[in-house]
């Protein structure tokens, strides 16, 4: 085994799991009052017994985060390219064994969607599509990302895992993040909701930051599919992750996000529920654990909880997202949802979050990164 695979081995699920059981509030107490949190200290943070410290959590996070970032949020939006998947898994509207219509865009509606996007007036765009490496891969990206490369400031990727060489290759073309949601680091549930296609293969996934790194992507974006198996052993597991990247690839940066199952065609219901507030409870405790991380809060949540949040530790947002191919182009509503991944909460237009940002003190932030300056 190699990269995190090796040392993921001994950390037992169980273990951690039964764990949170024995945090007492004087282990959450020691937690907040260090100055630079452990492992240890976010297991407390995220425990049972922290729940009546959410407060004082909130306002040490509100407090790092404008220590941090200032008053600044970075939009962002989300492009689909294809609604094609080789792959089963339960909770996802782009299955295989979905009978939704499938669509990949051409060059030309790529060129139509970035051309919409850029009059919204974004400058981050995450590149998205489902799984299927045969007609949505390399061959596909490399006509593709130059192209979009030169409408924005900043690219990002969520597809397929890859092969080092093939990020290095990407990296080259343009790409300057990527994200790579393990959905679950429990072997026997991510077994239980991914049946068919490359994705069951839990080890390749679980490595994919170790090739991110070492293919010197500037940003690597971690997360888990809330609400899959226990959220909170999946966060420590997942916090132990970002340190052993954070060790061995210290010239990447780094983000979380926290997605919640959302509906979907033929999708689960959720099964293992978190709340909004312990959701704000784990958001305000990476903030504690980690100062300096990006945290990224999609539209997949409702306005209302976006807007709360906005101050509490969120870093990067998604504005106005279409989870479909070709959803900002298009102005037929009925073929939107049918090609969609999941369901979006938060359907505001961007002028309409930009003035509830800025009614928060918040100010907007479309571009945060000049490519030329990487050579100063």
């Amino acid at each position: 085994m190699s990269g995190f695979n090796a040392p993921f081995e001994p950390l037992l699920w169980d273990d951690i799991h039964l764990g949170f059981g024995k945090i007492k509030a004087a282990d959450v107490e020691r937690a907040l009052a260090n100055p630079k949190r452990t492992i240890e200290d976010f297991i407390a943070l995220i425990s049972p017994a922290a729940a009546p410290y959410l407060e004082p959590m909130a306002q040490q996070a509100y407090a790092l985060t404008r220590q941090r970032f200032g008053h600044a949020m970075q939009l962002f939006v989300p492009l689909y390219l294809s609604n094609l998947c080789a792959n089963d898994c339960t909770y996802c509207g782009f299955s295989m064994s979905n009978a939704i219509k499938r669509k990949t865009l051409s060059l030309d509606e790529i060129e139509q969607e970035c051309v919409a996007i850029k009059q919204l007036g974004f400058e981050h765009i995450l590149l998205v599509t489902g799984e299927h490496k045969t007609k949505v891969g390399m061959d596909y990206f490399r006509q593709a990302l130059p192209k979009i490369k030169g409408h924005f400031a900043h690219l990002g990727m969520e597809v397929q895992p890859l092969s080092q060489a093939e990020y290095a290759e990407l990296n080259q073309l343009g790409l300057d993040s990527v994200l790579v949601y393990q959905e679950t680091y429990h072997p026997a549930s991510y077994a239980q909701h991914h049946l068919k296609g490359n994705k069951q293969d839990f080890a390749f996934r679980l490595e994919t930051p170790d090739r991110l790194g070492r293919a010197g992507i500037d940003k690597i974006g971690l997360g888990v599919l809330l609400g899959l198996a226990d959220w909170r052993t999946d966060s420590v597991m997942m916090a132990m992750h970002l340190r052993y990247l954070q060790k061995h690839y210290w010239r990447s940066r780094y983000s979380v996000g926290f997605p919640r199952l959302r509906p979907c065609a033929g999708g689960l219901e959720q099964i293992q529920a978190i709340s909004d507030r312990e959701l704000v409870q784990l958001i305000c405790a990476w903030r504690l654990f980690d100062p300096e991380l990006e945290l990224s809060l999609s539209t997949r949540e409702s306005p209302a909880f976006r807007d709360q949040l906005a101050k509490l530790g969120i870093t990067t947002m998604s504005a106005e997202s279409r989870t479909q191919p070709g959803g900002y182009a298009s102005g037929d509503i009925h073929v939107q949802t049918a090609l969609e991944q999941f369901a979006t909460e938060d359907k505001r237009s961007v002028s309409q979050i930009t003035q509830a940002l800025m009614e928060q003190g918040l100010q907007p932030v479309w571009k945060d990164w000049q490519p030329g300056y990487a050579s100063q």
